[in-house]
């Protein structure tokens, strides 16, 4: 059974044990090599329990966060999970903050602001799922690459600050961004390295999808 995650844009992917591990290191704020261990731990313990609880195949991002900081706490790092908590709370204001301005790349200048400029719509709130769907219906990009390059792009808007942010902006960072991943991805066809990481993940979540001796399903 594979397990997919339902996102908050109701949009769904395929559950990745690797983003949970990046959540609790983040969630420690210095990645050191005893917090990477304790991450890769805690994180097989919220795998192991997402594929076994009720049988279920399906999940919320929201759910895991909830999981992620249960763990958290229970296990003693209530400060991480403080951590997690006000990252959200920050991110969920940046995006409440931007506004994407629909307008031709060629009415921007210099001399006129954002706000003066002619408009082809009404001004919309960021959503990323609108990034996520133009790249899998314009560009022919599977879905977790969509989802990775929007991230990507959501990343770069709300660290420059910015209140208004045209249309064909995200255009450009979109496909660049696409371009920096598929660029990779050739690289790494080309590498001698290439099959050992996935066989590597493919083994770990067959793995904890098993019982276990040493883990018990964690109440969230």
């Amino acid at each position: 059974m594979q397990l997919r995650v339902i996102k908050a844009d109701g949009t769904q992917e395929e559950y990745f044990h690797t983003k949970v591990i990046a959540t609790f290191v983040n969630a420690f704020a210095a990645p050191d090599e005893s917090n990477t261990a304790i991450a890769q731990q805690l994180s097989e313990a919220v795998t192991f329990y997402l594929y076994n609880k009720n049988g279920s195949s399906k999940t919320s991002s929201s759910e895991i966060l909830s999981i992620i900081k249960a763990v958290l706490i229970s296990t003693g790092f209530g400060y991480a999970a403080e951590i997690l908590t006000e990252h959200q709370q920050r991110r969920n204001l940046a995006r409440m903050r931007v506004k994407v301005v629909k307008t031709d790349m060629k009415n921007l200048s210099a001399s006129t602001p954002l706000l003066l400029i002619d408009r082809l719509g009404p001004d919309e709130h960021w959503n990323k799922s609108k990034i996520i769907y133009d790249l899998i219906n314009e560009h022919n990009l599977d879905p977790a690459a969509a989802r990775t390059v929007a991230a990507l792009v959501e990343e770069k808007i709300l660290d420059s600050g910015f209140r208004l942010v045209p249309t064909g902006f995200i255009k450009f960072l979109a496909l660049w961004q696409m371009q920096v991943i598929i660029s990779a991805a050739g690289q790494l066809k080309t590498s001698t390295k290439t099959d050992s990481e996935p066989v590597y993940h493919t083994d770990m979540d067959i793995r904890l999808r098993q019982p276990q001796n040493g883990l018990c399903p964690i109440e969230a």
